[in-house]
């Protein structure tokens, strides 16, 4: 299979790409700039993983969506959620989701992804979801990829499927996935801010040091 993957530099998607290197090919590396506060980060991670696997990359820039949105991903006077206690309690992992949901987001990334593909003769849109989050973002879950899959059948004239090679995993199964394909870590980006190093506070950091710590 050859893949356009859309790669954050962060756990979920980059183990995803190393999957799909296994899989088959990768002929193009996305990495979406929307004006959040770590896409200097992420771009600087996503680059430097496509160099550590060789693959081609391409940064691509939406600033309109930090004109419609007022999620604190973006917005520099909205506070992002710090959770200090249960990551997992369903109710407060669906207030935090609220203060870091874009609008379709995700639905918009994986349809320029797969204006790229069709161009590029590729079957399929490699992105990183995951089982644990999915349950308050609905955006990352088996049924919306079933969805878009479906929509992608119709606005796709090869019909581009997306695929998730961490979906159906927790964050702890991803790192132990991760460690199987002997992804190089220091290259990660996993945290909402952009500042030196990862702050180790937001959920983003919380989940992956977790996940991090538990697989070893």
């Amino acid at each position: 299979m050859k893949s356009v993957v859309l790669l954050s530099g962060g756990l979920d998607s980059t183990v995803s790409m190393a999957q799909a290197l296994i899989e088959g090919e990768v002929q193009l590396c996305l990495t979406i700039d929307y004006g959040q506060r770590a896409a200097a980060k992420e771009i600087a991670a996503a680059q430097a993983l496509a160099a550590h696997y060789n693959l081609a990359h391409r940064v691509i820039s939406l600033p309109f969506l930090a004109d419609v949105t007022t999620t604190s991903l973006v917005n520099r006077k909205v506070i992002i959620p710090e959770p200090e206690g249960e990551l997992d309690n369903p109710q407060q992992a669906r207030t935090r989701a609220k203060a870091v949901w874009v609008p379709n987001r995700n639905a918009l990334f994986i349809n320029i992804a797969a204006c790229f593909a069709e161009a590029l003769g590729c079957e399929q849109v490699v992105t990183g979801f995951n089982r644990e989050e999915a349950a308050a973002f609905p955006d990352n879950s088996i049924d919306f990829i079933e969805a878009i899959n479906l929509s992608l059948s119709y606005s796709t004239a090869n019909k581009i499927r997306v695929v998730s090679y961490t979906a159906r995993l927790n964050k702890r199964e991803i790192v132990r996935l991760g460690q199987r394909l002997k992804i190089p870590w220091h290259l990660l980006w996993s945290c909402y801010y952009g500042g030196e190093t990862m702050c180790g506070r937001c959920e983003s950091c919380r989940r992956f040091m977790r996940a991090m710590s538990a697989a070893r």
